[in-house]
């Protein structure tokens, strides 16, 4: 990549006014830089409390949510700790929004569909009805917690939440999309 790519990249951004943005590997101690960076940055900003909370809440799931689910680790192991993705905070107006972006396997498409398409439409009653629901039960086989990450996105959103699926060419795999809006 030349400097021309990278002055567009920093243009957009700009534009953009991002926040936060990192890619590359995920692992513990490298989302809790992330999130002292982050804290460092909203405690300079005019955002209330409520909205800070929510906003780390979903910033450490998203991040979380790469560390524990890509299908691109540092090293081919199931246990891997660093595994690839992108997270991205940005504001826009009075809200902040959160995108974050990691390849899974694409037979995982159709199960992460199945539990983020209900979210789109659930009012925010459902979606913290289903929260408790969850906190009283086991997690699902596979899943490194108890299955909250989303209903905890969705909860702390104040839009319905956003994803998309976009194959990666020449791979067994498919870059998944998750954005928040606070």
């Amino acid at each position: 990549m030349g400097l021309t790519a990278f002055h567009r990249f920093q243009d957009l951004a700009r534009e953009e006014n991002v926040v936060f943005y990192y890619t590359g590997y995920f692992s513990q101690s490298v989302v809790t830089a992330m999130g002292d960076a982050l804290r460092q940055r909203l405690n300079s900003s005019d955002a209330t409390n409520v909205t800070r909370r929510k906003l780390f809440s979903v910033f450490v799931e998203m991040a979380q949510n790469v560390v524990h689910y890509s299908a691109d680790p540092l090293i081919d192991a199931a246990d891997a700790e660093l595994r690839r993705g992108a997270l991205w905070v940005g504001e826009k107006g009075d809200r902040f929004y959160v995108v974050c972006a990691n390849p899974i396997a694409r037979e995982a498409q159709p199960k992460l569909l199945a539990k983020l398409e209900p979210l789109r439409t659930m009012t925010l009653d459902e979606i913290k009805q289903r929260y408790k629901e969850k906190l009283r039960t086991e997690g699902e086989a596979g899943s490194k917690g108890a299955g909250l990450g989303f209903l905890t996105v969705a909860r702390d959103a104040c839009e319905p939440i956003e994803f998309d699926f976009v194959d990666e060419p020449d791979s067994a795999t498919t870059l998944f999309y998750l954005k928040a809006t606070l």
